[in-house]
């Protein structure tokens, strides 16, 4: 079975091994689940979520493939990468969800990305439990030797405090 190579991806370490690219409002912040006006999240033993603010929210890792243990013929086989997210809203307020996931080479040039639209979560007229988004890149290429993995969003309400998207359990593997 591959292993997930984000690191702390249930916000167990706090915001540990992330890089906030964009902690606005009143900033990024792990909270227990369910969370107030929030749902219980659908694996067992996942207890903790990253929550975000009335301002973009945004943070990333970047995997370096080589120093994780691939060696450069087989990322040149193009091995299949799978990547997964799940984010949900609160039930007292809208929020947004954004995620990029780029497939880069040495460079940190793009040689593939997946961005889905914006999604945005409104409690009078979705259902904001938990959602999981996933994407396999195939066919991409050689010379991937990076990963580079942002998600986050805001409230539609512009509250103080941590009213926006939630973000749990993404995760990144590489199928060599």
């Amino acid at each position: 079975m591959s292993r997930n190579l984000l690191k702390n991806p249930y916000g167990e370490e706090e915001l540990e091994f992330w890089d906030l690219t964009e902690n606005g409002g009143s900033q990024w912040k792990v909270e227990d689940m369910p969370g107030d006006c929030g749902f219980d999240f659908c694996i067992d033993g996942v207890t903790k979520y990253f929550a975000t603010s009335f301002e973009l929210c945004l943070k990333r890792q970047v995997i370096d493939l080589l120093a994780e243990g691939f060696s450069a013929d087989q990322l040149d086989a193009q091995p299949a990468v799978m990547v997964e997210d799940w984010y949900c809203g609160r039930t007292d307020c809208g929020c947004t969800y954004q995620m990029t996931t780029c497939l880069l080479d040495e460079n940190h040039e793009v040689i593939q990305e997946f961005k889905p639209e914006e999604v945005t979560l409104d409690p009078d007229s979705d259902d904001c439990s938990w959602k999981q988004i996933s994407h396999t890149f195939s066919d991409y290429g050689p010379g991937l030797r990076l990963i580079s993995f942002e998600h986050g969003g805001h409230d539609t309400k512009f509250w103080d405090g941590w009213f926006g998207v939630r973000v749990t359990g993404s995760s990144i593997t590489v199928d060599a």
